[in-house]
């Protein structure tokens, strides 16, 4: 890839374990990356309000740019505007919950600053606590399309995880997309949705070649970014079609730090060596 000047990832399974905070090692990769003049931003499923606070739970007041909702979501804090990109219409909410009916899922969605659900179940108990939205339970499936949104999730058992994306595959839609982000949850958005999306976006408005980017992933929603990316990254415990998305693959895994691991590898040694001269 060409010289740095973006590195972007995702949060769970890729920059930290999920509800972990960030490791002492990744802060200082951050922070020389930083130093350096290369800007640092996260690209999450999450909605970017969920991702301010969990930066704040790092010790962080604000990345250069923050990419929620799979991309549907974009703030970009180079010029402190947020941009959203492409909802969801709520009939075609409702055909994914018909589509998933086989399977028993469980829905949700974001909403004002809370996840709203319809069935109380381990996750939606401990949603709160993890999260730090406030949590709705309506015991109403309706209450899930009563207007366009970013996305609806489905938690489902990990067993099930492969018949449900073979599932998925023989029914398409024109309309919106359904892939796997974590090995039991599954997120349908507009097709036209993508962290890779919300990454050109950013890069273009600030005049960054696409291949001065380096990109991290460990799941499905990551690989677009991955793919347009001048490097792109899996962790080793990511899912083989990210794996195959990706330029390299670390030696770690995200339990093992391999993120910061890769970095101190790959990129730190190199500014300890233009450091010393």
């Amino acid at each position: 890839m060409k010289t740095c000047k973006l590195v972007i990832c995702d949060i769970d399974g890729t920059i930290v374990v999920k509800h972990k905070k960030l490791t002492s090692r990744a802060k200082k990769v951050i922070n020389l990356l930083q130093q350096n003049g290369i800007y640092f931003g996260i690209a999450s499923g999450r909605p970017i309000f969920q991702i301010k606070e969990t930066i704040k739970g790092w010790g962080y007041d604000d990345f250069d740019v923050l990419i929620g909702l799979n991309g549907s979501s974009l703030k970009d804090s180079l010029t402190q505007k947020q941009y959203e990109y492409f909802r969801m219409k709520k009939e075609w909410i409702k055909e994914t919950i018909e589509l998933m009916k086989p399977f028993d899922a469980h829905p949700s969605i974001y909403t004002n600053n809370a996840q709203i659900f319809v069935f109380e179940d381990d996750f939606s108990r401990q949603a709160s606590t993890f999260s730090g939205l406030k949590t709705i339970v309506t015991h109403d499936m309706a209450s899930m399309y009563l207007k366009d949104n970013a996305k609806i999730m489905f938690r489902i058992e990990e067993s099930k995880m492969p018949q449900v994306e073979e599932w998925i595959k023989n029914h398409p839609s024109e309309h919106y997309i359904g892939f796997k982000t974590q090995p039991n949850l599954i997120e349908f958005c507009d097709k036209r949705v993508s962290k890779g999306y919300a990454l050109r976006s950013f890069c273009s408005m600030h005049d960054i070649d696409l291949e001065e980017v380096a990109a991290f992933g460990d799941t499905s929603n990551d690989n677009d970014m991955l793919k347009i990316s001048g490097l792109g990254v899996c962790l080793l415990n990511g899912s083989e079609d990210t794996k195959a998305a990706a330029d390299i693959i670390t030696d770690k895994t995200c339990d093992e730090d391999g993120w910061a691991d890769y970095m101190e590898k790959h990129f730190i040694s190199k500014y300890k060596k233009l450091a010393q001269g």
